[in-house]
């Protein structure tokens, strides 16, 4: 199988396939600027054609500080510390906080930032489709020969969307490192439409007097104000290490097809709540989540923007996946717990760095897992 690395500014002739998923939201990226799409990232994009498929490309050269979705110093050392100031552990908290510092120590060791990710959508958890992985060996070699001092990953591999896809990692001998526990629904007709939280939520949408709206066109305004509604709760409330999504990136991805996005809007017209989903195969997710944090939280304008996505799944058949994150809420809505692993390959890399990440993954599946599981989270 052919495989090709290009530049999506300055493609090769006959680069793209006929038809592809991905084509219009890698353009839509490269032409915008990846720091102007998601201002907090910095990372050269590029896009690799495997057959009939072709995948958005990161490569860093080890900046520090990002978003997670770029760097694995962020994800699995920053973003964990935040957690640990968000989350409850009790006398836990001094003894996990030097679990992350020794996890630190060693991403630092591996030069982790130095990094290619393949089909990194710069969202929080991405969509593989329908990926099933019988080309790893091919995308692999042509990464590596590209930058052979880079380690490369694949972010948001589990065994409940792709299970084709985690085996074919496995038998290619990539580094399994667990990322987050992730909350899954496999059938919400049966799931989660007859819950009574549902039911409850539904209620509070009913009275609360909001009109529903899944947008067909997109003002900037209301660009403006999804934008603004999400970075309030995930950059400003959990993290700044989340993709900080920008009104040029909302824009983008609507005009482009590739987010749908559902608002909720009060009698003068203003967005109140929103989701924006993106579905790909037989699963969708739910990248952009916001509401308006003034109103009182009785108005329930969470549970409404969880509604809109989650409407959204059942009426097309869909799988959902609700990433991490409010573990309660969820499982009292019938969704489930999955581990999420980013895939790594390093065994071109020097003995130091190759050494260091499987201690470090060897750490996370003895320690880390086990905690999560037992602690509930």
């Amino acid at each position: 199988m052919t495989v090709l690395l290009f530049d999506p500014l300055d493609p090769p002739a006959n680069a793209w396939p006929e038809h592809s998923d991905a084509r219009a939201y890698i353009e839509g990226i490269a032409r915008g600027g990846v720091s102007a799409m998601v201002a907090n990232v910095r990372t050269r994009w590029l896009a690799l054609r495997s057959g009939a498929r072709v995948f958005p490309v990161t490569v860093n050269q080890g900046e520090e500080g990002d978003s997670y979705v770029c760097l694995p110093h962020s994800a699995y050392s920053l973003y964990a510390l935040r957690e640990l100031e968000l989350t409850d552990t009790g006398w836990l908290r001094p003894v996990l906080r030097l679990v992350v510092a020794a996890g630190e120590r060693l991403l630092r060791a591996a030069d982790s930032s130095r990094i290619v990710h393949i089909d990194n959508w710069l969202l929080s958890t991405n969509l593989h489709g329908d990926w099933d992985g019988g080309d790893i060996p091919a995308i692999r070699e042509t990464v590596v020969q590209a930058f052979p001092d880079h380690m490369i990953a694949v972010r948001s591999i589990d065994g409940w969307s792709r299970p084709a896809l985690l085996a074919a990692f496995r038998a290619d001998d990539w580094l399994l490192l667990p990322s987050r526990q992730i909350w899954v629904t496999d059938d919400l007709a049966g799931n989660w439409a007859k819950r009574a939280d549902t039911g409850h939520d539904r209620r509070i949408f009913r009275r609360g007097g909001l009109q529903a709206e899944t947008l067909s066109a997109l003002s900037a305004p209301d660009a403006e104000r999804i934008a603004a509604r999400y970075a309030k709760l995930y950059i400003d409330k959990y993290s700044r290490l989340n993709p900080a999504f920008t009104p040029a990136w909302i824009m983008m991805t609507h005009a482009a097809g590739i987010m749908r996005y559902h608002v909720a809007r009060d009698t003068s017209g203003q967005i109140m709540a929103v989701s924006g989903t993106i579905a790909r195969a037989d699963v969708l997710t739910t990248p952009v989540v916001g509401y308006d944090m003034s109103r009182p939280v009785k108005q329930g304008l969470y549970r409404i923007a969880c509604l809109l996505a989650n409407e959204e799944a059942m009426t097309k058949g869909l799988r959902a996946n609700s990433s991490a994150g409010a573990a309660s809420f969820k499982r009292n809505r019938g969704a489930r717990s999955v581990i999420e692993y980013t895939a790594f390959y390093t065994a071109h890399l020097s003995v130091k760095r190759r050494l260091t990440m499987r201690l470090l993954a060897l750490a996370l599946n003895l320690i880390a897992v086990p905690f999560v599981r037992k602690a509930r989270l």
